[in-house]
């Protein structure tokens, strides 16, 4: 008997811990491993380079809606439409992808809605989620882009879009581009009304999204870095024989070339909102009144 089988009795084996794989993630502008806690913290703005990283709804509506630590607000309903119109299937059928999807991110649709109050102006807010088939417009999202608009009209509330898209949904052909006039429409009506009609653009906004509502607001606001645009650059340079400007069809550019009215960090995107939708719905109170 070896000395080993002696002293193994009174050895303890422990099992190895198993950390979380999730306590760390890798930014996507510099590269740099970020604390997820940090990162969250930081209303998931990188603490090193400022890049700020895609978020979905409601992370996103607990940065916008006023409260403490987490906001105050209420989700309304997404309208369900047919899943699968067109019978699709790619490398899966289309269904399987929306049952992944809406797995994947717990929403039902690439469009989410909510009330709550914004520097103190009641709100209609809706999110794009690009976690959820990135963000592509389908009748879904077009559906619930209208039940947003209709409650701001219902309810005489601005209306605050969020938009971060690769652009139509492929999987539902003709119907996906027949979202793009019926949000046209419904933006159309909010102007009739005299209803604040604010967009939001995050990275990444394109596709249809960008020619039709993204596009479409009172006011347009960028976050810093957002990819914006209709087709994608290569497919622009080959197509014009050119080579494009530095930083191209990012919200800096476009902001400097008078497609956007302003670029504003995550941080102060909020005390922004509030400032202009307090100014908008305190100026139509104003023309209302002297119409009367």
């Amino acid at each position: 008997m070896s000395w080993i089988t002696n002293l193994r009795p009174r050895l303890q084996f422990f099992k190895k811990k198993e950390a979380p794989d999730n306590l760390w993630t890798k930014c996507r502008g510099c590269d740099q491993m970020v604390f997820q806690r940090d990162l969250r913290e930081n209303q998931y703005v990188c603490p090193n380079c400022n890049f700020h990283e895609r978020v979905g709804p409601a992370e996103r509506f607990e940065q916008l809606f006023d409260g403490d630590a987490g906001g105050k607000f209420v989700r309304l309903p997404v309208p369900m439409v047919a899943d699968d119109p067109l019978k699709f299937k790619d490398q899966k059928p289309y269904p399987a992808r929306i049952k992944a999807a809406r797995a994947k991110t717990g929403e039902m649709e690439a469009f989410a809605l909510a009330r709550g109050l914004i520097g103190g102006t009641d709100t209609i807010v809706g999110v794009q989620n690009f976690a959820y088939m990135g963000g592509s417009m389908g009748m879904g999202v077009g559906a619930a882009f209208l039940a947003g608009a209709r409650e701001a009209l219902a309810q005489g509330l601005p209306y605050v879009v969020c938009t971060a898209s690769g652009g139509a949904r492929m999987q539902e052909g003709l119907f996906s581009l027949m979202q793009m006039p019926r949000a046209t429409v419904a933006i159309e009506e909010l102007n009739e009304a005299g209803l604040p009609y604010i967009v939001i653009l995050t990275d990444p906004t394109t596709g249809g999204v960008t020619a039709s509502y993204a596009m479409l607001g009172d006011i347009q606001i960028a976050e810093p870095g957002a990819l914006i645009g209709l087709a994608g650059q290569r497919v622009i340079e080959q197509t014009i024989r050119e080579k494009l400007p530095e930083g191209f069809q990012r919200a800096e550019f476009l902001y400097d070339h008078g497609m956007l009215d302003k670029v504003v960090h995550r941080h102060e995107l909020a005390p922004t909102l509030g400032r202009l939708l307090g100014m908008m719905m305190a100026a139509r109170a104003g023309g209302r009144q002297k119409a009367a």
